[in-house]
């Protein structure tokens, strides 16, 4: 769908065929798979049908200088530099743009070279099993009578567009625009499932959060990254759509591609505003959760100091006993030497001043103990 509408096969928005005119080619044929580099596939459109399928560059621009008023869409997966080089010869494409396709890794960006737009876009796609966010880079050169896509990645479903677009002659019969603003809603719409992916792992972060799980902090700040990202890929397409709408007039822009356009940017504008909201509310998390395993530290802390006080208390008590049991066992073991000359051996009173002494020392030490606390 563009701007969120679907396309009415035969009957869509754009210029009606007259009625001499009758569709020209013949049925698209199925979109193949993307290979690994080069084109994936071209088709040569009059009118809004498909009336030729090339299958090289070469015999494309021969499609083109045959009919008049017949446009080029020209679909490449990481091309080589040999298919971009013969591109740039023969739509007069700018070096600079042509350096950042064959590049990749640019910002999102509109420029205009003449009268041919160079469009970046970040298509982003949820990995369910992954539970992440993958963005790929799409390239596209729109110019009077051509439309090239280069795609870096395997997100957006261009050939769901070209299909789409196909049904709808008159739509299609709008030109390159028309193209550029179906892609542009393909882009936005793929917006929608990363926004649902991205907050249940919120909903799953606060429950980890809230459950002591130690990992949380760890999956917040992954999480994070992937917003800000996600931030980068999304906002500066509100402004390269403000730039088209503001251009559509002086350009000539067809109204109801218009409407399209601003539809495209309020379902844009819905998507940057919630990703603003999940990254505010992550830090939000992230404060909460630094809260918890602060409080969680502290009770840690308090219970090892409850223990240490516990065992420092049962350690006192333990060597307060020792040091009153080694009392009569050192004086039994002065008593117990086998000296010939000790005066207390032949006392007769000498065992129950050894039993007296015991029971005094023990008795003092317990007292002392007790007093202080250690007993």
């Amino acid at each position: 769908m563009v701007g969120g509408r679907r396309f009415r096969p035969g009957g869509g928005f754009g210029r009606q065929l007259d009625e001499h005119e009758t569709p020209v080619g013949v049925p698209p044929p199925p979109a193949p798979a993307p290979p690994a580099g080069g084109m994936v596939e071209s088709a040569v459109y009059i009118r809004g049908h498909r009336f030729a399928s090339p299958s090289g560059l070469a015999e494309t621009y021969r499609c083109l200088q045959e009919r008049d008023g017949a446009m080029a869409w020209i679909g490449l997966y990481r091309p080589d530099i040999d298919q971009i080089t013969s591109l740039a010869r023969e739509f007069r494409l700018h070096d600079l743009a042509v350096e950042d396709a064959i590049n990749a890794h640019q910002r999102p960006k509109l420029e205009r070279y003449g009268e041919t737009l160079f469009v970046v876009l970040r298509a982003a796609r949820y990995d369910d099993l992954r539970e992440e966010v993958e963005f790929s880079e799409l390239h596209l050169f729109i110019g009077p009578g051509f439309v090239v896509t280069v795609r870096h990645g395997e997100a957006p479903d261009l050939a769901a567009v070209r299909r789409r677009l196909e049904t709808d002659a008159p739509m299609l019969a709008q030109g390159p625009e028309a193209v550029l603003y179906a892609i542009l809603d393909q882009v936005v719409d793929g917006y929608a499932p990363v926004v649902a992916g991205l907050e249940n792992d919120i909903d799953e972060i606060e429950t980890q959060v809230f459950g002591g799980d130690p990992n949380a902090s760890r999956r917040i700040y992954g999480l994070s990254r992937e917003v800000i990202e996600f931030q980068r890929a999304a906002r500066p397409l509100l402004t390269m759509l403000d730039a088209l709408a503001a251009g559509a007039g002086n350009y000539g822009t067809d109204e109801e591609l218009r409407r399209y356009l601003r539809d495209v940017t309020d379902h844009l504008t819905q998507v940057v505003e919630r990703v603003d909201g999940f990254r505010h509310l992550l830090q939000n998390i992230l404060t909460v959760n630094a809260t918890l395993v602060s409080q969680q530290q502290n009770e840690e802390m308090r219970s090892l100091t409850a223990a240490s006080y516990a065992q420092n208390e049962e350690l006192k008590k333990v060597s307060s006993w020792a040091a009153i049991l080694f009392a009569p066992t050192l004086i039994g073991t002065v008593y117990g030497m086998n000296f010939v000359h000790m005066p207390e051996l032949n006392w007769r009173f000498g065992y129950l001043f050894a039993l007296l002494l015991m029971l005094l020392v023990c008795g003092t030490l317990y007292l002392v103990f007790k007093r202080r606390g250690w007993l």
